[in-house]
């Protein structure tokens, strides 16, 4: 017999709550008996047997029935059920994770200083002229799919969507990316700065510039020039309270608390330094570009406290 936490169960409960029903049930497990042998058994009357043989009728616990005997019909009881298993609800956590997921395009930056090489491009256009930082102010840079350039930054920035009961656990910032050479050149290497609300979270060395004439990217445009840059690497930086960390290599000692993540707006700056070991610039492909159909993505993993309405409406449904 399985029985839940609930008022409906309530008889079983009481069917238990008693020596006397405990006893008899030890009875009925060795063989049936009427009221009588019951009673006898338990050296009580045969009224007050009956009492006790009706709650453990009530609860499922036992049957009883009328079977001819000497003297006239007599009620025998049947032990029925062999177990009892009590089922309790799932217990209703406090406090679970989710993420907020924010994507932004690569032309969607909001402050930039950008050296020659440079220069980016919509899906369907290169926007104003090669190599002009003043092409990086076009109207159209919001839907710029790749961008490029020798030296200096491109910021961006989202909004803050963590509400007072969300604690973040992680920053889970993707991207494709790679150095900036003229033309394309396998071995480019570049050292690549990563900035969060103004605090340089760590570098990574890209190796080169991927493309030329040896392979297209998986969803550049047709009408993109097979002798410049085809495609990068996918790359995955995480902050949490471990570190910084980059597919998975620790690249810095910052933390995700460190980043004053109250702020209603975080700004993520990708940068070549004037000072880098390997000035390479930095390619950026968005979706429509590149081997990775995709823009930036930054995941923030939260755990979030329950309100107590919340709580109160999920006891309400179990």
């Amino acid at each position: 017999m399985k029985i839940d936490i609930s008022q409906h169960s309530l008889p079983v409960y009481e069917a238990l709550a008693s020596n006397v029903r405990i006893e008899m049930i030890r009875h009925l497990a060795v063989k049936s008996m009427n009221i009588k042998e019951l009673a006898d058994a338990m050296h009580l009357s045969s009224a007050i047997m009956t009492m006790h043989v009706k709650k453990l009728e009530r609860a499922g616990i036992i049957k009883s029935s009328m079977q001819p005997g000497k003297g006239g019909a007599k009620k025998v009881c049947t032990l029925v059920t062999d177990s009892i298993e009590i089922i309790f609800p799932p217990k209703i956590e406090s406090v679970f994770r989710d993420c907020h997921v924010t994507e932004v395009s690569v032309g969607h930056y909001t402050d930039f200083e950008v050296t020659p090489t440079c220069g980016l491009a919509t899906s369907v256009k290169v926007l104003g002229m090669f190599d002009e930082p003043r092409a990086f102010l076009e109207p159209e840079r919001v839907n710029a799919k790749i961008l490029w350039f020798g030296q200096g930054f491109v910021e961006y920035r989202l909004a803050n969507y963590l509400n007072k009961n969300e604690n973040p656990l992680e920053l889970e910032i993707s991207m494709e990316i790679s150095s900036e050479a003229p033309f394309a050149n396998e071995n480019w290497p570049s050292d690549i700065t990563f900035t969060l609300n103004g605090v340089d979270i760590g570098k990574w060395t890209s190796p080169g510039d991927f493309g030329g004439d040896k392979q297209r990217g998986r969803y550049t445009p047709d009408w993109w020039w097979d002798e410049i840059n085809q495609y990068g690497l996918l790359k995955m930086l995480k902050i949490n309270e471990e570190g910084t960390f980059i597919d998975g290599n620790q690249i810095s000692d910052v933390k995700l608390s460190s980043l004053d993540l109250d702020l209603k707006q975080w700004k993520f700056r990708i940068s070549v330094l004037e000072d880098a070991e390997n000035v390479g610039g930095v390619t950026l492909f968005g979706s429509g570009f590149g081997n990775y159909n995709q823009d930036l993505v930054f995941k923030l993993y939260y755990d979030r406290r329950l309100t107590e309405a919340e709580i109160a409406e999920a006891t309400k449904k179990q």
